[in-house]
């Protein structure tokens, strides 16, 4: 019994000790599982940035999916005046677009005439040069964008046009308004036809395998050739050198190739970025425009955007510039519906000024019948006279505003109030004009009905003397 208690108690503690023993050695396989997950985790990082530190020397290199550098990857090292660098600035590059002509379409002699200038080229060759052609699928949105713009600019202004028909039309000038038609009329067409464009373009933009085959010229230049030592030059010397080499190389080459009939210039710098983009990235550059990225300055290390209260002001001045011009319709459509019931209302004056004076033609005479109504039609006739006048003055004063630069346009409330200022003064000078034409009507009707009723009594008092004389006669015949 005492034995097989101690054996129970031997196989207890090694149990146990098995159990730690066990513990121990998961614990370990936990951190090293640990560390290792780690030192996954800071290569993979150090891979896709790029660096990767050495110990000790302090030293980097850089990394990226197996290749020691992404200059090598490139292939080029910079692009700088025009020209891709490459090699450690052993090697420049000047490039140039061709476009070419459709060979196919020409005649036998042009097609003669094009094969000798091409042979001419040839003979002309003193460098090596390299042919690379690109395609590249059609971008139509900037000519959309393009197209659409000018769509705009036409509807601006076809609606200035009809602002200074407005115009004239209350002025009632109309051979202004019937060339102010005919030119809106054109800008209709022209509206048209860019609307239809643009609708056209856009329906083929849908299309994405519309194609487009550029070639390029390449013109290579090795800093060996200088014959020098490199040493005594700086950077900026050789890149002036290499530029003045490969510049005349280009330019020799350029008038080869136009006696072949092919057109040719040399790329600039942001021509050359969107050469490699394209042929680094031919999946991304469809979607990504380099030309875009640079306008927007995606590389740039600060926003060059507006300030918010510039916009903000911009957007007021918008806003204003709209309700002043809305405000300007509205009102001259009230001032030209106010100037047809006033001239309605000059016409019905006259001819109840007339009306009067027919009335009474019986009891006057001749000359004096034709002396009212000379004078109620010399009435209307001075009625005219200031609105020309007025005319005048207007037609003048916007000239002077137009060569002054016209500093109201600027602020559109001043704007406002100058108008509504002009337009109440003009009311009241219109108001008091009508005001003296009807006391003038009056005082002419009320000048015709005195004379023709003191007529009347003079003609009377005549034909009662004529009685009176006439029955004296008699009187005296039957006294006899």
């Amino acid at each position: 019994m005492g034995g097989n208690g101690i054996v129970s108690i031997i196989y207890i503690v090694v149990g146990i000790c098995v159990i730690l023993i066990m513990l121990i050695i998961a614990v370990l396989v936990y951190n090293w599982n640990k560390i290792n997950k780690e030192k996954k985790a800071n290569a993979q990082n150090n891979g896709d940035s790029g660096v990767k530190t050495k110990g000790g020397s302090g030293e980097t290199e850089t990394r990226l999916q197996g290749i020691e550098s992404m200059s090598k990857f490139l292939d080029f090292d910079a692009v700088v005046d025009n020209m891709i660098v490459r090699k450690g600035r052993t090697q420049y590059v000047m490039v140039l677009h061709c476009r070419g002509i459709n060979f196919d379409l020409l005649g036998e002699e042009e097609k003669i005439a094009v094969e000798s200038g091409f042979v001419q080229f040839l003979n002309t060759l003193r460098f090596p040069i390299q042919l690379y052609v690109q395609s590249r699928s059609i971008n139509l949105n900037e000519s959309i964008s393009k197209y659409e713009q000018r769509v705009n600019n036409v509807k601006d202004e076809i609606a200035k046009i009809e602002m200074q028909i407005k115009r004239e039309q209350t002025a009632g000038n109309s051979e202004t308004v019937r060339k102010l038609e005919i030119e809106k009329k054109k800008k209709i067409n022209i509206l048209e036809y860019g609307s239809d464009i643009t609708n056209y373009v856009a329906r083929l933009s849908q299309n994405r395998n519309v194609l487009q085959q550029n070639t390029y010229l390449a013109i290579s230049y090795y800093t060996a050739e200088i014959g020098a030592q490199l040493s005594n030059y700086s950077k900026e010397e050789i890149d002036g050198l290499a530029f003045s080499e490969l510049y005349t190389r280009a330019q020799t080459l350029i008038r080869a190739l136009s006696s072949a009939g092919v057109m040719a210039k040399v790329m600039d710098s942001e021509e050359l970025a969107e050469l490699l983009y394209v042929a680094y990235n031919r999946d991304d550059s469809e979607l990504i425009n380099i030309r875009r990225a640079v306008e927007a300055q995606y590389d740039s290390l600060y926003n060059t955007a507006k300030d918010l209260l510039e916009k903000q002001k911009e957007a007021i001045e918008e806003k204003a510039e709209r309700d002043a011009i809305e405000l300007t319709s509205e009102s001259i459509e009230k001032a030209s519906k106010i100037i047809k019931l006033r001239e309605a209302n000059k016409a019905e004056i006259r001819r109840r000024a007339l009306a009067y004076v027919e009335k009474y033609k019986g009891e006057m005479t001749n000359a004096l019948y034709e002396e009212t109504v000379e004078q109620i039609n010399n009435a209307s006739k001075e009625d005219e006279k200031p609105k020309q006048v007025q005319q005048a003055s207007r037609r003048n004063s916007s000239t002077e505003n137009s060569s002054a630069g016209n500093p109201i346009a600027g602020n559109p409330s001043t704007a406002r109030r100058t108008a509504s200022t002009a337009r109440s003064a003009e009311a009241r000078a219109r108001q008091a004009q009508m005001e003296r034409r009807a006391a003038s009507a009056q005082r002419t009707a009320a000048s015709a009905q005195r004379t023709a009723s003191g007529e009347a009594v003079r003609r009377t008092q005549v034909a009662n003397a004529e009685a009176v004389q006439r029955a004296r006669r008699r009187r005296a015949e039957t006294a006899e």
